[in-house]
């Protein structure tokens, strides 16, 4: 076949299984044919369960969610349950600190040893990892340790694609969204790779020894297709280290999705349809055709593409976007992608998550939603973004919508007592979601028993005034009774020049100065007070110089409440994430050992803002 010069021809779905009769001794065929190492049901062997090594995984957190979803809440009173979600909230919290930097969870580091130990096992426990091939004898051309680890490498494929994708089966079933799959989109990636280099220098050896490996690699074939598969495959796995991909992160989403076409393409030419191997491709195809058609069909017929948004430049060189929007529905927490049709193809081709800083407007019907957010420019998109808001204040650009994805599950802060909601740097749009949310729940069950205290820890002096201002928003919106806000605290730290010592500011001049002594009216028929108190009276506002101590504040927060469920919620630097987790993990400890008043303690971290 001309066209396809890569394949053998002629082109079939899978190869035959067929072995041909073996011309050896009786020993010698019964060696070959062993059940670990005989080539022609290597994919069942190995491949096959490496998909059930997987697929367990995916059953045992979507058994876990179902379970959470469905135990009557008459259980979920009592202790023996408080203290088993303790202990999984535990492996769930708890993380390392290591190199200035936070590990994954050790639950999730638990989950990847197991991990580790199969692939290892899967590996090296079979033997030979060579066939004792001599002059007269030849097993076969293809070295069992690079068979099996070849067969491994291919079936870990639909489940990286799968785990990439913002909306996969995986999230449908786990429930577990999408920013955290990325973290096992990642190992899975660097476990395929290690695979794929076992597959790769053994044939290396043997053809050297063999003599014929210049031979080998003229003719092409398996050889280019496989070299170029694994160049783009290293390209796409170094990439994706966190230091790296952060650092040149609009060049890494450029090149990372033409690395994943080259990538699939020559492997694809490279696996040649040997045995079962091209079935692995149409599932990968399938599934993760299927996620893309369901975000584009959310973005193009859910969403429309008649938004725009609007840019204005914040104090601080913080930018707020707005758009409104009547179709789009979404809970606390959750993020979105946007996609800016302008400023040039990189820019319309290219979608950043932003977490969402408002909530929905309670009658759609009645009043168009504001999607708002708060973005600290970096490069590319929002760099962009600000400069047009610097030069055309207020102007507006078209943008397509993708989402929401992630979030605080409603239920999980709708049933509980208290939250503790923690913003660092551009992480402080955060909380102002969660605020609205709580004056939401005000609304519907008229309950003002709940507390909400928000902390927001920032470098810059001059972000109170838009958190100020956009506190004056919320209070406009929602013009209710002081009863309403009673149990709504807000600390504002300001950190960029007292280090680590907190220090609180007496007066509340730099206060007032900063939403300029606004005051709102309150609902005088619900309140039966005709005063206008002040915004930083409203919310209970205080400033403070220094780094705020979370974990005494979280301790705090719980020791005093008796049988109450206690929310933790953060966005921040990954030290401010820490800390809470930290302190999440001390709650979980007490749960346990019935030191703690509490009934339950969870924890939500929310991976964007920008």
């Amino acid at each position: 076949m001309p066209m396809l010069p890569w394949l053998t021809s002629p082109v079939m779905l899978h190869s035959s299984r067929d072995p041909g009769e073996c011309t050896m001794t009786p020993e010698q065929c019964a060696y070959k044919h062993r059940y670990w190492v005989f080539w022609y049901e290597a994919d069942h062997r190995y491949s096959l369960p490496t998909v059930a090594f997987f697929l367990v995984a995916i059953m045992l957190f979507t058994m876990a969610r179902l379970i959470r979803l469905f135990t009557p809440r008459s259980w979920k009173r009592l202790s023996g349950w408080a203290r088993l979600m303790a202990v999984f909230r535990t492996l769930s919290y708890k993380k390392l600190w290591i190199l200035g930097s936070s590990t994954q969870s050790i639950g999730a580091l638990f989950l990847a040893a197991v991990g580790v130990v199969y692939f290892l096992a899967m590996t090296l426990a079979p033997r030979p990892y060579y066939w004792p091939n001599t002059m007269e004898i030849n097993y076969g051309n293809s070295p069992p340790i690079a068979t099996r680890s070849g067969f491994m490498a291919l079936a870990c494929m639909p489940f990286i694609y799968m785990l990439a994708a913002k909306a996969s089966p995986i999230t449908l079933l786990t429930g577990i969204s999408h920013e955290l799959l990325t973290n096992w989109h990642s190992w899975a990636a660097w476990a395929m790779f290690v695979l794929a280099l076992v597959h790769t220098f053994p044939f290396i050896v043997y053809h050297i020894q063999m003599g014929d490996i210049v031979e080998q690699w003229n003719d092409g074939g398996l050889w280019v297709t496989g070299v170029v598969a694994l160049l783009a495959q290293a390209w796409l796995t170094f990439g994706s280290i966190p230091w790296l991909r952060n650092r040149y992160y609009e060049f890494f989403k450029s090149t990372h999705f033409i690395a994943a076409l080259v990538f699939i393409v020559f492997f694809f030419f490279h696996c040649d349809y040997t045995l079962s191997s091209w079935d692995y491709f149409i599932a990968t195809a399938v599934l993760y055709t299927l996620s893309w058609c369901y975000s584009q069909c959310k973005t193009y017929f859910e969403y429309g593409v008649g938004h725009e948004a609007r840019l204005q430049r914040e104090s601080n060189g913080t930018l707020k976007i707005t758009i409104n929007s009547r179709k789009a529905r979404w809970t606390v927490g959750q993020h979105i992608y946007l996609r800016f049709l302008a400023g040039g193809i990189m820019h319309v081709l290219t979608a950043h998550p932003f977490t969402i800083c408002s909530m929905p407007h309670t009658d759609p019907a009645e009043k168009a939603s504001q999607l708002v957010f708060y973005i600290r420019p970096r490069g590319g998109d929002t760099k962009f973004l600000m400069a047009q808001a610097i030069k055309h204040p207020n102007t507006e650009i078209p943008v397509l919508m993708d989402g929401p994805y992630g979030g605080i599950p409603s239920t999980q802060l709708n049933f509980s007592d208290s939250a503790l909601a923690v913003g660092g740097g551009a992480g402080a749009g955060f909380t102002l979601a969660v605020i609205e949310h709580i004056l939401q729940r005000y609304i519907v069950t008229r309950k003002a028993n709940r507390r909400l205290k928000v902390i927001v820890a920032t470098r810059e002096p001059d972000t109170r005034i838009w958190y100020i201002e956009a506190l004056k928003d919320i209070a406009h919106r929602y013009p209710l009774s002081k009863e309403a806000f009673a149990g709504i605290s807000v600390d504002i730290h300001e950190t960029g020049e007292s280090g680590s010592q907190e220090e609180t500011v007496n007066n509340r001049s730099d206060l007032e100065k900063a939403q300029g002594s606004t005051t709102v009216q309150l609902n005088n028929e619900e309140s039966g007070d005709s005063q206008d108190p002040s915004i930083t009276d409203m919310f209970n506002v205080n400033l403070y110089k220094g780094q705020p101590n979370l974990r005494v504040t979280t301790k705090d927060l719980i020791a005093d409440q008796e049988d109450a469920t206690i929310g933790l919620l953060a966005c921040g630097p990954s030290s401010m994430s820490h800390d809470m987790s930290e302190a999440a993990v001390s709650a979980q400890q007490q749960i346990i050992s019935g030191q703690l008043k509490a009934r339950e303690v969870w924890y939500h971290s929310e991976s964007f803002s920008y």
